[in-house]
């Protein structure tokens, strides 16, 4: 493979400066950060943002009269409007936040199945879920009698797409698929999934969490019928999320919870429910996390996802180029695209052993199952290293995994 050469307008060094946690020593090295398929680092906006929340506007939103409580209102609809302009939604009303993807998911797994799912239905989903995109649908065919029907992964960790038409049935429900792969990188052709589930009147739900850091995302180019990700895969705070979902589908689903904000009337006789998206945002917001969201949206917009895409291709082009070349590691998966994030072995070392010791050399990365134990699995293992990038990541970031990789095999050998 031909070394890709880094783009020469993007500045990484400049920008590794807005993040404060790359200066740190962890057990007296410098940090090599290379965990950040599981959570990216923050900003010093986005934390600025969260504190100043907190410090001088803190109030409850939707619900008061009085000045912070509309200026905090005014605060909160504004990040939504962010939030949809940077989807590519074409309305408000279709972006509903959640705490993570994972309540996302589990919102339209609940509501969507209560309303459209009985026995004898099928729900599909592919071999290399995160077991946020699957469990739930497992549950959801446990208390409706429905079937779950996998989409199978290759060898090379791409997905069969070539078998998804023989899966769609005249029962089948949803089609629930990952866009990338946060164990393997694997970008999965999403455009090909809902084109071919949508002409069998089939909707589609895509887990965007490991895609929204990495590339552009349009929902209505993409035409997904539902899109869920998390606000700290992309640079904002924990504990935030968005659902986008088409509107008509917002509007025949029932409510997933139900308290304070999620009502227009209430009365021991019955209740009636609020207007989107607000029927699906029951209890105080998590507004801190809204508004972090949109600091962050506003400060990747300001690099421009295009350049991000481009400098993160060189970087994992880079990357499996060296650690393909390097003794005694095994590279799991070998998928036509990927981004983010790729898996490897050591030989005869195993993960935990390898994630602790590169620890010791201040070098993060996961190990482990990564939430993926069927994917994992299918690809021959029981765990993984992990290391995954982001728009701070550098070719000296993955120079010093190479080295310390190799440090590893010499201390175990």
């Amino acid at each position: 493979m031909e070394t890709a050469s880094p783009t020469s307008e993007y500045d990484v060094a400049l920008l590794r400066r807005d993040f404060p946690v790359l200066d740190r020593k962890v057990h007296g090295k410098p940090l090599v950060y290379l965990d950040n398929a599981a959570t990216v680092q923050k900003p010093a906006v986005v934390i600025e943002r969260v504190r100043r929340w907190y410090e001088a506007e803190n109030a409850n939103v939707h619900r008061g009269v009085h000045l912070l409580s509309a200026e905090g209102t005014d605060a909160y609809e504004r990040a939504r409007r962010t939030i949809q302009r940077f989807v590519g939604a074409s309305s408000e009303r279709e972006i509903v936040f959640t705490s993570g993807t994972t309540a996302a998911i589990n919102l339209v797994a609940y509501s969507f199945g209560q309303a459209f799912v009985r026995a004898g239905d099928e729900i599909i989903v592919s071999g290399a879920e995160h077991h946020a995109n699957l469990v739930p649908w497992q549950l959801l065919c446990e208390r409706a009698g429905a079937t779950l029907r996998v989409l199978p992964v290759e060898d090379d960790g791409d997905l069969a797409v070539d078998q998804l038409e023989s899966l769609l049935g005249a029962r089948t429900r949803l089609v629930a698929v990952g866009h990338t792969s946060n164990a393997l990188g694997t970008v999965h052709p999403i455009d090909d999934i809902i084109a071919m589930a949508h002409a069998r009147d089939v909707p589609v739900l895509v887990d965007g969490a490991q895609a929204v850091p990495h590339t552009p995302i349009d929902v209505a180019a993409l035409d997904a019928d539902f899109f869920a990700f998390s606000a700290h895969k992309v640079y904002g705070p924990m504990g935030f999320g968005v659902l986008y979902a088409k509107e008509r589908w917002l509007e025949s689903m029932p409510p997933f919870l139900a308290g304070g904000d999620m009502i227009e009337d209430v009365s021991f006789d019955g209740t009636t429910f609020n207007e989107l998206p607000f029927k699906f945002e029951a209890g105080t917001p998590n507004v801190a996390g809204a508004l972090g969201a949109a600091a962050a949206i506003e400060y990747v917009e300001g690099i421009g996802m295009e350049a991000v895409a481009s400098h993160e291709s060189d970087l994992m082009a880079y990357a499996v180029e060296r650690l393909g070349a390097t003794e005694g590691v095994t590279m799991v998966g070998a998928p036509r695209r990927r981004a983010g994030a790729i898996s490897f072995l050591i030989d005869d070392v195993h993960p935990y052993d390898a994630g602790t010791v590169l620890d010791r050399m201040g070098i993060a990365v996961r190990t482990g199952h990564h939430c993926a134990q069927p994917l994992v699995r299918r690809m021959g293992h029981e765990a993984t290293i992990r290391a995954s990038f982001a728009l701070y990541s550098t070719r000296d970031d993955v120079d010093a995994l190479v080295a310390a990789v190799a440090k590893v095999r010499a201390f175990f050998g």
